[in-house]
């Protein structure tokens, strides 16, 4: 920045003060002797010549006071004109001022600029070449970690699953192995039982066709009963059911269907009946009054229908239900769905029912009875030999034991690696570090002086062969046998 202008500083007005200070002053003391002289000559001059001295006293007075009012007159004005002047001085020193900062300041703008655009190109530069040089370097550590994690994968996936066939060949083998002569034993005995009922079987099954034959059963019975057999063969196993039976023993009474529940310990198997109904008469009587409208003829056929569900559940009770040779309860299988739901719409029906000992029930959660059937024998067969299970998940638990030791053998290996890396880190940016200030030659030359092998990995053997050391011993480990 330059030398900013100086602001004069005017002193006529203060020298034209003193002046006028000075002749004030003056006056008031030739006032002072004038008056001093009249007093020491009024007693010998006399009242006439004492007026004369007041007159000319007066005079002077007038003629300083005259003066004075000049003067400050000329004072005014030049106190004006030196104000107007030290204005326009210093409104051209304020131009010649700000003319200075303004041309001080746009320099100082201009050269922190280029020095700015000097340290942002300069810093540019440094950050790109550290950027470059990172990013080739995490490029090559993180093929070399890509690589050996994917070799350790590899390994560990095949011995996993190597272990994995292995577990599941055993206990494969061992559950099927014992579950079938479990259950061959268990064949052999029904079957055993099975060939002394063959004749009993057959000759009640001829007897039923001859019964149907001598009474003229319609075909609403053999409909019913031969979707009955469909659900029940659908979700029951042969061993599970049996058909037309006598449920209690010393009765003639024979049951369409009944599902073999367990018994006590080296019982005989308890019952559970099974009959389908359909009171075909009653029920096509109560659609046709509901098509036509007839509410008292509806009413009529749903009590008739209420009556026939009623007498026919007092049948099934009265013939098949006697315990402990069977349930304490039987079922009534209607065939639709339509027909169920007509029942369960009859109010007071279903508890009625209930106090018979017979349970209504459709195809839909017929089917959802046996199912739960099904399971609870599955379950029986899972108790049954629960042992055997818990033998062959103790050994499957010792199997997983070993498996963790050799995880952690794994998991050894891989921090041993890692270790290594950040070895082989440290001492790379050590060398990096001394060889900051060594020119680097060009890519022929290198190539040249090396003998070729310049662009070839530049990690350590040494320490490679170390961090592959625990891996070849474990990849190396045959899999324990159960």
């Amino acid at each position: 920045m330059g030398p900013h202008p100086k602001i004069p500083v005017l002193e006529a007005s203060s020298l034209t003060l003193n002046d006028i200070l000075l002749w004030v002053a003056a006056g008031g003391a030739v006032l002072a002797c004038l008056l001093g002289l009249a007093a020491c000559l009024r007693p010998s001059g006399g009242p006439a010549r004492l007026d004369a001295l007041l007159e000319g006293l007066e005079r002077t007075e007038r003629a300083l006071r005259a003066d004075i009012a000049e003067g400050q007159r000329g004072l005014r004005g030049e106190l004006a004109e030196s104000a107007r002047a030290l204005r326009a001085e210093l409104g051209q020193a304020q131009d010649e001022l700000r003319a200075g900062l303004g041309r001080d300041a746009q320099a100082a703008r201009a050269e922190s600029a280029e020095s700015l655009a000097r340290f942002a190109a300069g810093f540019g530069e440094q950050l790109q070449g550290l950027i470059q040089i990172n990013e080739r370097r995490l490029s090559e550590v993180r093929a070399t970690v890509d690589q050996r994690l994917q070799l350790l994968q590899a390994d560990n996936g095949a011995r996993l699953d190597e272990m994995r066939r292995t577990v599941d060949e055993k206990l494969h083998a061992t559950l099927e192995q014992r579950l079938g002569e479990s259950f061959k034993l268990v064949s052999e005995r029904l079957e055993a039982v099975h060939k002394g009922l063959g004749e009993m079987q057959a000759l009640a099954a001829g007897v039923g066709d001859l019964k149907r034959v001598l009474t003229n059963v319609k075909s609403r019975g053999t409909w019913g009963e031969v979707q009955l057999a469909r659900l029940i063969e659908d979700n029951m196993t042969p061993d599970q059911y049996a058909s037309n039976i006598k449920p209690v023993p010393g009765s003639d009474a024979i049951v369409e269907f009944a599902v073999r529940l367990p018994g006590r310990a080296g019982g005989a198997p308890v019952w559970l009946p099974i009959d389908a109904k359909f009171p075909k008469e009653e029920y096509e009587r109560l659609m046709d009054a509901q098509e036509a409208a007839d509410a008292e003829g509806a009413r009529a056929a749903g009590a008739a229908l209420g009556k026939a569900v009623e007498a026919q559940a007092r049948m099934i009770a009265a013939k098949y239900v006697a315990p402990p040779h069977t349930t304490d309860f039987a079922i009534m299988f209607l065939p639709t769905e339509s027909l169920y739901a007509e029942v369960l719409r009859r109010p007071g029906l279903l508890d009625r029912l209930h106090g018979l000992r017979v349970n209504v029930a459709g195809p839909s959660n017929l089917a959802a009875l046996l199912n739960s059937l099904q399971m609870g024998f599955r379950t029986l067969a899972i108790e049954q030999r629960s042992s055997e299970v818990w033998q062959v998940l103790r050994a499957v638990k010792t199997e997983f034991g070993k498996f963790g030791e050799a995880l952690a053998s794994v998991k050894k290996t891989l921090d041993n690696a890692s270790n290594k890396i950040g070895q082989t880190e440290v001492r790379t940016r050590a060398m990096l570090r001394n060889l900051k200030n060594v020119e680097a030659l060009p890519e022929a030359d290198a190539r040249l002086v090396l003998g070729g092998q310049s662009g070839q990995d530049a990690d350590d053997p040494g320490d490679a062969g170390e961090a592959d050391a625990g891996y070849s011993a474990v990849a190396a480990e045959p899999p324990r046998q159960a």
